[in-house]
């Protein structure tokens, strides 16, 4: 029984119970202090030594694109040691050159060869070839040799997913073909047993124009969990279901509540924990940043599932403890401040709002001088600090929706898709953390956490605006969540 290509029916050792928190969509640190760069990428499971390796793009300033496949390892999915690069990009070459595309990779074990194999979306920067990439290595954790890149079947494919059924231990790709009027269709195409090469067509996803696929895996079925094409801006992600692979598949059916946009996020992978206790399923969803790519996060969240309601649902949670040698996980309570409690500087005040809490939303945050202060806020004095969740109104969408490209607006306007505040502790004006705030439907409120070091008993969290590159405004703000420190 496998899961991403290893088992996940294996005996978890006692030392994998977690001992950090996850915290989606904030900034996740190795131990080394360095940011965890690995996106739209997969989690493997070492049957070995059962840890988790977390592989994805590795994306830095000034290259976005074609970087490499990074690698991380964990004993509970939130604390991450870096190995560096699992596949180097190597110049010159036709398919690893800096300037070529390297996304989305996939890292399964294959049996019959005896080595791990890492599949891609390779193309070039026009999206002008649409292959699959493989690499291989004898270590998980690389160096990957390239082998190939070819076309599925003689198809197109461009956004990569692999499945793994952990009942039988076949592999399949998961594949979008292009947005030629000729493609716009997602395929489920099975590995021939060693890996090697794609050998059928299972199921063709027809002319959803959709992306970004992923399946988990219950007892009783298979969701299908794909993403619309609206290039790094995020959408209302929806999921097919049925009973086995071939189908028949059900409608697509949208898995968050509408108009989150999947909570600023986009479809990529999923996993199967299955513990002790009970077996959780997690969506591994990226939070992409278009005008900063490497400030991309990561929105790894449960989900629930009912068989009998044949229905799958992500849920939101700010801050959540999960066990993964149980199975487990628990949501962390905070303590909640409300606007109606906050005091407002300069041009910024409390506005009607019936979708809020308390029916007020702060608004007019704007640079150093319009800005919105709670007070008494308690604390810990933990030296590690405490993660705060903000909860925020971004209406910088200009209305686009689910839209795909094109103008963002009738006068010839610029996507702005997330601004940015500063957050002050204490009024230490020398220690401004930044706050990114992606946008939101209008009438639609998110939540982003920062980690704050706030001194034991009584703090003030101040909130401005910092430049996001068009202009120094902070979102509207609802409300901020403390959160104990972590044990």
């Amino acid at each position: 029984m496998y899961i991403s290509g290893l088992s996940t029916g294996l005996i978890l050792s006692a030392g994998l119970a977690s001992a950090k928190w996850i915290v989606p969509g904030a900034r996740w640190r190795d131990i080394e202090g360095g940011l965890v760069n690995a996106h739209a990428g997969c989690v493997t499971v070492d049957e070995e030594s059962g840890k988790f390796f977390l592989f994805g793009e590795y994306k830095t300033q000034g290259q976005t694109e074609g970087g490499g496949v990074s690698v991380y390892s964990s004993d509970d999915l939130a604390t991450w040691k870096p190995h560096g690069l699992a596949l180097e990009p190597i110049k010159g070459h036709p398919y690893l050159d800096p300037k070529m595309i390297i996304q989305r990779p996939k890292v399964v074990y294959s049996e019959g060869t005896e080595k791990y194999h890492m599949f891609w979306h390779a193309d070039n920067s026009t999206y002008g070839l649409l292959l699959q990439g493989l690499a291989v290595s004898d270590n998980i954790t690389g160096p990957y040799s390239f082998v190939d890149a070819t076309a599925p079947l003689g198809n197109w494919s461009q956004d990569y997913g692999l499945f793994t059924d952990y009942k039988d231990g076949r592999s399949y790709a998961l594949y979008s073909n292009g947005d030629r009027r000729e493609g716009r269709d997602v395929y489920l195409t099975s590995y021939n047993d060693d890996k090697t090469a794609l050998d059928e067509v299972v199921h063709r996803f027809d002319k959803y124009d959709l992306e970004a696929p992923t399946i988990i895996q219950t007892e009783k079925s298979y969701f299908a969990l794909m993403s619309h094409k609206t290039g790094y801006r995020p959408n209302n992600v929806v999921a097919f279901r049925a009973d086995k692979l071939s189908g028949p598949w059900s409608q697509p059916f949208i898995v968050a509540p509408l108009n989150t946009r999947t909570y600023s996020s986009q479809s990529g992978f999923s996993m199967r924990i299955k513990g002790r206790k009970q077996t959780t399923y997690l969506y591994l969803g990226d939070q992409w940043d278009s005008n900063s790519l490497w400030e991309s996060r990561y929105i790894w969240l449960p989900m629930t599932i009912d068989e009998n309601k044949k229905s799958l649902s992500v849920d939101w949670y700010d801050v959540y403890d999960l066990n993964v040698k149980t199975g487990e996980y628990r949501p962390i309570s905070g303590k909640t401040y409300q606007a109606t409690a906050a005091k407002s500087a300069g041009n910024a005040f409390g506005q009607e709002a019936m979708f809020t809490d308390t029916g007020i939303i702060l608004t007019g945050i704007y640079g150093n001088d319009s800005t919105v202060t709670f007070s008494d806020v308690q604390g810990s004095g933990a030296e590690d600090g405490q993660w705060v969740s903000f909860y925020y109104q971004n209406t910088d969408d200009m209305g686009f929706g689910d839209q795909p490209g094109g103008s963002p607006d009738r006068i010839g306007g610029a996507w702005q898709l997330r601004r940015i505040a500063s957050v002050v502790v204490n009024g230490d004006t020398q220690n401004v953390e930044s706050l990114y705030q992606r946008d939101t439907h209008k009438g639609i409120i998110l939540s982003t956490p920062l980690k704050l070091k706030l001194k034991k008993g009584k703090n003030t969290i101040t909130i401005g605006g910092l430049n996001n590159g068009f202009d120094v405004k902070g979102a509207d703000i609802e409300k901020i969540v403390v959160y104990p420190p972590e044990p």
